[in-house]
């Protein structure tokens, strides 16, 4: 009986579509500022954003070299050619009655981003022009065209993530890794990264005939919270007997609930065809490589290297690379921390702890802070070390732990000398003779 199932018997399938403005001076196919956010309405426009008769478009290549740039981060294949496309759609943000996209040659395909011990595969990631903005003023829809003709990065994802909360890790990866790029701000409250959920219920973990795409998600956590809802309403339905449909909801942070917008459309209902007034992108693989090299190190690759270079743990590596600012401002502070003899794992330790305003206080300022605070050592070395002596002997299964790789543990040695010298010690200096003496 349907009413007998019970929610475990249903597998939730989601894949995700994430467009992202990228931040070029100008616009995708004209010479329009792409500032806008914030400017009076249709103060950045021209014939080509506004799609008037005759005009015609030239592409941006910085946001094409961009874009490709973002898929080699992604882990994508970059394709020798690629071209843009006619979306074909009537709805009042899009003044051509069409949106330049890209459909069968997307300029970057078949990629991977990793999310702890998740992989989610990336389907495509293509180039298109952003629309128009509605502005609903009571019984009123105003347009603005400001933004229209922004570019506007999409990224595509397989329907391999399987619950909520892996949507949200994956968006916050996928966020931080564009913005370790500089191409974009990704600011979901500016409208800069936006995302559209599809997902469908399974009893095999195999797609179903149909998909919901959830649109109007603004923030991480409206995802995870429209995911979650979706979920229990299709539960429900399923459970019921009912047959779901293709269809497109808008998500209602007042009322916390999903509503229909309209029936989802398929890729033929678009009538994509090429863009003619568009010459077809070709590179070689030379081109390809020179982009690959002017790659900055990304988040992963920074965060090992902190584990390596400063001896950090996978948590204080992870915190520290968070933003490519705060990976910065660690790494100035140590520079400059090793004139005074401070090491990298007590700037670490400080700056994640202390939670430093990294805008008020600048590096040399850190360090002119932690030098002035100081401990000044009131026992001999000597001294230091027999506390140590004794301090190994009474913890031999803390010794095997760091012996054994557990290199937290030699904090709680430390912790350990302080507490037999009374604070009379330098926990640094401490800190190195236990290494030694574990050596």
């Amino acid at each position: 009986m349907p009413g007998k199932e019970n929610m475990a018997s249903y597998w939730p399938i989601i894949g995700l579509e994430i467009h992202i403005e990228l931040k070029t001076k100008s616009k995708m196919f004209c010479a329009c500022s792409a500032d806008y956010f914030g400017h009076e309405p249709n103060t950045h426009v021209c014939p080509v954003c506004l799609g008037l008769p005759g005009a015609l478009p030239v592409a941006n290549k910085q946001a094409v070299k961009w874009t490709m740039m973002a898929g080699q981060a992604l882990d994508c294949q970059i394709p020798l050619f690629s071209k843009f496309d006619r979306k074909n759609y009537f709805y009042p943000d899009l003044p051509k009655g069409y949106q330049i996209s890209q459909y069968d040659l997307p300029l970057a395909q078949k990629g991977k981003v990793k999310t702890g011990e998740k992989t989610v595969g990336i389907t495509r990631v293509h180039l298109e022009e952003d629309t128009a903005k509605l502005v609903h003023v009571k019984d009123t829809s105003l347009i603005d065209f400001n933004r229209s003709g922004v570019p506007l990065m999409e990224i595509v994802t397989e329907p391999e993530i399987k619950n909520p909360q892996e949507a949200k890790e994956f968006l916050k990866k996928l966020q931080q890794i564009i913005r370790y790029l500089g191409i974009s701000d990704c600011d979901m409250e500016k409208g800069s990264m936006r995302c559209e959920a599809n997902i469908s219920l399974s009893k095999t973990g195999k797609l179903p005939d149909y998909k919901v795409e959830i649109k109007n998600l603004n923030s991480f956590r409206f995802v995870e919270k429209a995911l979650i809802y979706e979920i229990k309403r299709q539960t429900k339905a399923l459970q019921q007997g009912r047959k779901l449909t293709q269809e497109t909801r808008g998500w209602d942070e007042i009322e916390q609930i999903t509503f229909v917008q309209r029936v989802k459309e398929e890729a033929a209902d678009y009538r994509y065809f090429p863009e003619p007034d568009l010459p077809p992108m070709r590179w070689n693989q030379k081109e390809i490589e020179r982009l690959r090299e002017k790659l900055p190190e990304l988040p992963d690759e920074k965060r090992v290297r902190f584990q390596k270079e400063y001896d950090l743990t996978f948590d204080q590596s992870r915190l520290l690379t968070l933003t490519q600012e705060g990976a910065d401002y660690f790494e100035e502070t140590v520079r400059v921390g090793k004139k005074h003899q401070l090491t990298a794992k007590e700037i670490a330790n400080v700056i994640i702890n202390k939670r430093i305003d990294q805008e008020k206080l600048l590096p040399a300022e850190l360090v002119g802070v932690l030098v002035k605070k100081r401990v000044v050592p009131k026992i001999s070395a000597q001294a230091l070390k027999t506390i140590i002596h004794q301090v190994l002997k009474i913890n031999p299964q803390v010794v095997e732990d760091y012996k054994q790789g557990k290199k937290t543990a030699v904090e709680f040695l430390v912790g350990q000398v302080m507490r037999q010298a009374k604070g009379q010690a330098d926990p640094n200096q401490a800190r190195r003779e236990i290494i030694k003496a574990l050596a």
